[in-house]
């Protein structure tokens, strides 16, 4: 959702602004951009029309943006209506149509130019190059653009078997601008000629010869198969991994927030607290509205923490427990009001108003950490078909941002209130979004984006990115830490001793000798850089536990 360039992409920047152009060299063959692990790369779409490529476009688009790396299609469908203002037929797209394949290629040159403007100058990482490129003389075309530019180079190859069925092709193409207004038998009949245009001159991906060298995917029959060959770095492993991870059946995405809880009404962030009366309430209003949907074998998934598996418990439905879903971690200042955190940390209230997203609580959690922890749960509601998503509001504004494609900016504001469902239909380019309230008051737990005031921020910091794993806050010279709280039976079993403040507690409660059954071991005490061994715990009780200490993390862990 195109966040904020940091300062090392600035740098980046500048760097291909000023070298690139004499950089036009290569190692044994390679060029120089296949040594780099971070230069731009870009996508090349790939197939005959109505294979789903714009459809994918768009969808990896959304997906990079909201993991943090700027992506950006460019369609040359777009560059060719702007170019020619009215489509007439089919006659267009015919290959010995000279007139029209000039304005063809001059519109795929002009597009590759804001394709290098976009990554040289706009500080873009990927951009996406949604067209059909079926000849090998256009994909060449796009090859050598890449490596005077320096640019990496995935194809993404769309195959399928059988000609999609009529109904299908439709849904997509009978909205397209080239058909306004347009009678739909009419609309399929030039369309599908449209495609026996295509299909004279199209050439396919040689993977065993002409195109072996490069990195590409095949996509065959919608993901029934895929071939992938010389993927080049960690960013296309990723992008392999989400296309192997969608599909395009239609499915249903319920998204609610737990029941009110009782730190809601106290206006207290994070904790671990119950359910309010109303928030009872919800939760069987939430029962009766899931039997009246009558929905095919829905899925339900909860955090960790007690609000939202009590929600799930009134349901009478199995329903699976997911950490990575519990609230954001607020760490020093969970189980506290706004208030109070403004009047304890006021530097930090002023700090988190000014970059919502990128700010990090102390010994917490962010917005942008909290994307990163989310995205498996992307991964497998990609997967999945209906499922109702119970969480929290922070952890609901990340999701849905993904399936809105909302920008770094919104996200943190996205309205997500309580009592309310939002139900997500997948539909072609986008999603459709529902909201269904159930009636049930509670109270309004939404802040909106203030009116920045700068003078209240430290005059030497920049907002938002002056903290990337500080514990201690910017306003206390104190090292305390709350702990992260969990729910009975989830919390993690080992014990966890964190900051300076709880050392003299372990030491007090808690003494550390070797293990008779392995040769002697000092005593690993908490500032020690020693390495872990075996040892010992003897509480006071007298009970003897054999476990394995790591000092590094001052975590305790039982040997099996």
């Amino acid at each position: 959702f195109n966040p904020s360039s940091t300062g090392s992409q600035h740098k980046q920047c500048s760097f291909y602004q000023a070298h690139l152009s004499s950089m036009n060299f290569s190692f044994q063959g390679l060029t120089w951009a296949s040594y780099m692990t971070n230069s731009p790369t870009l996508i090349v779409m790939i197939g005959l029309p109505a294979r789903g490529k714009t459809y994918i476009s768009k969808k990896l688009t959304r997906y990079l943006n909201w993991i943090g790396v700027p992506t950006r299609v460019f369609n040359l469908g777009v560059y060719r209506r702007e170019a020619v203002k009215s489509y007439k037929s089919y006659d267009f797209f015919r290959h010995d149509n000279k007139e029209a394949m000039e304005i063809r290629k001059r519109c795929a040159l002009v597009a590759l130019q804001d394709v290098k403007a976009y990554l040289l100058e706009e500080c873009g990482q990927i951009a996406v190059f949604d067209a059909t490129n079926t000849t090998r003389e256009r994909r060449d075309l796009i090859l050598n653009f890449a490596k005077e530019n320096a640019f990496k180079v995935m194809l993404l190859c769309f195959i399928c078997d059988w000609d999609r069925s009529a109904g299908a092709v439709l849904e997509v193409k009978v909205s397209s601008p080239d058909y306004p207004e347009r009678n739909r038998e009419n609309v399929m009949d030039d369309f599908l000629k449209r495609i026996e245009c295509y299909k004279v001159t199209y050439q396919p991906l040689d993977p065993d010869e002409y195109d072996k060298d490069l990195s590409f995917i095949k996509v065959i029959n919608v993901g029934q198969r895929f071939l992938v060959n010389r993927v080049q770095d960690y960013i296309q492993s990723k992008i392999v991994y989400y296309l192997m991870n969608i599909h395009v059946q239609p499915r249903t995405i319920y998204l609610c927030r737990h029941g009110e809880s009782e730190y809601n009404l106290l206006g207290k962030i994070g904790g671990d607290s119950g359910l309010s009366p109303r928030g009872k309430q919800f939760a069987q209003a939430l029962k009766k509205f899931i039997e009246e949907q009558e929905i095919v074998e829905l899925k339900v998934w909860t955090s960790q923490l007690k609000r939202t598996i009590q929600t799930a418990e009134s349901l009478g439905v199995t329903y699976e427990q997911w950490k990575i879903l519990n609230e954001i971690d607020a760490g020093v200042c969970e189980e506290m009001t706004y208030a109070e955190i403004e009047a304890k940390y006021p530097e930090e209230f002023a700090l988190r108003d000014q970059e919502k997203y990128l700010y990090r609580y102390p010994g917490g959690e962010s917005y942008q950490d909290l994307v990163q922890r989310l995205e498996p749960v992307i991964m497998e509601l990609e997967r999945q078909g209906n499922v109702l998503v119970i969480s929290h509001q922070a952890v609901m504004r990340c999701l849905l941002a993904y399936f809105l494609d909302k920008s770094a900016d919104e996200l943190p504001y996205l309205r997500c209130p309580l009592h309310a469902i939002l139900k997500l239909t997948p539909v072609a380019y986008g999603c459709k979004v529902e909201t269904i309230t159930l009636n049930v008051e509670a109270v309004n737990t939404h802040r909106d984006k203030p009116s920045l005031n700068s003078s209240r921020l430290p005059t030497s910091q920049s907002p938002g990115r002056m903290r990337r794993s500080s514990l201690t806050p910017l306003a206390s010279t104190a090292t305390e830490q709350r702990p992260r709280h969990h729910s009975v039976g989830s919390g993690p079993t080992d014990l966890q001793v964190r900051g300076a403040a709880a050392q003299p507690r372990l030491q007090a409660t808690v003494q550390v000798v070797p293990c008779s059954a392995s040769p002697p071991l000092p005593p690993i005490a908490p500032n020690h850089g020693c390495s872990p061994g075996r040892n010992i715990l003897k509480y006071p009780n007298a009970t003897r536990k054999c476990m394995k200490i790591s000092p590094l993390s001052m975590k305790i862990f039982p040997l099996s």
